[in-house]
């Protein structure tokens, strides 16, 4: 690559870099390219990576940018926080792209590094050995009293969510068994202990019987649903009743400090994996996307592995505490990192200011903090839905280093918005690939995952990869970068509320899908002001 030497434009304009990228951007809509087939396996596992020109698959152009741009530039090295459930720091994929706290000696009790937090080597856990937790309309609804207005008010949202846990309990359920059936009938019509749906498909003559299983399970394979994965789901249903919405749980005992206090610090431990690593399930897929090792053959690919990740554990199964995510996020700022995802969010948020304090705090510290759009498949702009974390105040933005991302799936077509992506033209900035996405999960396994949570972190590695190259660059102009480099998203495309068809200008502040290979480019290409 040819390189440059930063230079003065004007007095306030400075260039963003000493690296140039070269190379032909997509900036219109390429519908003629998008691929019609369905994906192949490999296709299923890595269109996120892939490019709509060169792959036919609307994804972020990773891979065309590291093979065509990226290649050996040696950029700096960027700290990335992932403020989530945990990481399962040891998952093959991770090693050596974990950070590490070189101010800190491991393990010997002391806080050498007196930032406040003792051994934390690879970050911090803010949540200790607590792992399951009430949702916030929960706790909200203690600590009013009994009877009132407000206590009703909450209670009738509760029992209707406890319904709602029961239903999808029993859906569940039901599918397993109609899995287990669908299975049991296959293999006995095929007289095979194993088969491939393909296999099956080809088989004849076919009862009516056969024909329903096949059906059932291409259904169930087509959407990743392994008996495993169903399981999980099972689980997080059971613990909706048994805890976030269980009005006698409390989580919060074991931790041992005054959530509503923010000047009680010095909780948590440095187990940054957590009590258990099934728990770290979504930090983990989460860290994968952003940052797995791009070297080998196996697993999956991170978007920009020279990146490393500081984990900091604040997202328990239930809703997070605002004290922890403040926390969290002045942690991370403070100890070296330039981008910070959140993969998470909230409907109610009691001590929200704490967190607006936390990101304006970021935003003056020139951190970026990459925020997924949430999965109600609402418009959250200024007096519809609400999802915290936001910096939308009254309608109004607090802070410019916060990038609010919706969810895209594989296909560059009408439906390309994911249908339980949030959106809105004022507080989604831009999307990002966030259906079906092929990442790490603890012990090390792979698995696919589907929501805006996987939509940020590959927003995320994206804002990495420029925060290396460009290191001049700050991080509202990073921001800006992101969303006019995006390549545009399918000319109309379904609104995930009503399904009406309409401009995607509407769903997001940008139109757009950030893209690694013409964000490299963009930022090689502009001067910004200071």
């Amino acid at each position: 690559m040819k390189k440059f030497f930063c230079i003065l434009i004007f007095p306030l304009m400075i260039s963003c870099g000493s690296i140039k990228f070269v190379g032909d951007p997509t900036t219109t809509p390429l519908i003629k390219y998008s691929k019609k087939e369905s994906l192949v396996e490999e296709e299923k596992k890595f269109w996120h990576l892939m490019d709509l020109r060169t792959d036919s698959i609307a994804g972020m152009s990773v891979d065309r940018a590291h093979n065509e741009l990226i290649r050996d530039q040696k950029g700096e090295t960027v700290i990335v926080a992932v403020i989530d459930s945990g990481v399962d720091i040891d998952h093959p994929e991770l090693e050596g792209i974990i950070w590490v706290n070189e101010d800190e000696i491991p393990n010997n009790l002391i806080d050498d590094d007196q930032n406040g937090y003792v051994d934390d080597i690879h970050g911090w856990n803010f949540l200790g050995a607590s792992e399951l937790e009430n949702m916030e309309s929960v706790r909200l609804q203690k600590k009013e009293a009994p009877g009132s207005e407000a206590f009703e008010k909450f209670e009738k949202q509760r029992l209707k969510s406890i319904k709602g846990k029961k239903e999808e309990l029993a859906d569940i359920e039901d599918m397993i068994q109609r899995g287990q059936k669908s299975d049991s009938i296959i293999k006995a019509t095929l007289g095979k202990k194993e088969y491939s749906i393909e296999e099956a498909e080809s088989f004849s003559p076919k009862t009516f019987a056969f024909m329903e299983a096949l059906i059932f399970k291409r259904f169930l394979e087509e959407n990743q649903l392994t008996k495993s994965k169903l399981e999980i789901y099972k689980k997080g249903a059971q613990s909706g009743i048994d805890a976030h919405y269980n009005i006698e749980f409390d989580g919060r005992a074991v931790v041992g400090d005054d959530p509503d206090n923010i000047d009680d610090r010095g909780y948590g431990n440095a187990n940054v994996i957590g009590p258990k690593k099934e728990g770290a399930n979504h930090g983990t897929h989460v860290s994968g996307i952003i940052a797995a090792n791009r070297s080998n053959d196996d697993g999956n690919r991170g978007v920009f592995d020279r990146a490393k990740i500081m984990v900091l554990r604040a997202v328990p199964d239930g809703d997070e505490y605002d004290k922890d995510v403040a926390l969290a996020i002045r942690y991370a700022v403070d100890n070296g990192a330039k981008v910070i995802n959140t993969s998470f969010g909230k409907g109610y948020s009691p001590h929200k200011d704490w967190v607006w304090d936390a990101l304006k705090y970021a935003e003056k510290k020139d951190v970026l903090i990459v925020n997924a759009a949430g999965n109600s498949g609402a418009n959250v702009d200024p007096g519809r839905k609400k999802s915290y974390v936001t910096d939308e105040v009254e309608g109004k933005e607090i802070v410019s280093n916060f990038l609010s991302v919706g969810a895209v799936g594989s296909s560059y077509d009408e439906g390309q918005v994911a249908s339980f992506s949030n959106f809105g033209s004022v507080n989604v900035d831009v999307f990002a690939p966030g259906s079906k996405i092929w990442s790490s999960v603890p012990h090390g396994k792979y698995d696919y995952y589907s929501g805006t949570s996987m939509a940020a972190p590959n927003a995320t590695g994206v804002a990495a990869a420029l925060r290396s190259f460009f290191p001049k660059l700050k991080a509202h102009q990073v921001k800006k970068v992101l969303m006019n480099s995006g390549i545009p998203l399918y000319p109309t495309v379904e609104n995930p509320d009503s399904g009406e068809l309409v401009n995607p200008k509407t769903l997001s502040k940008s139109g757009k899908m950030i893209n690694l290979y013409s964000a490299l480019i963009y930022a090689s290409n502009k001067s910004y002001k200071k």
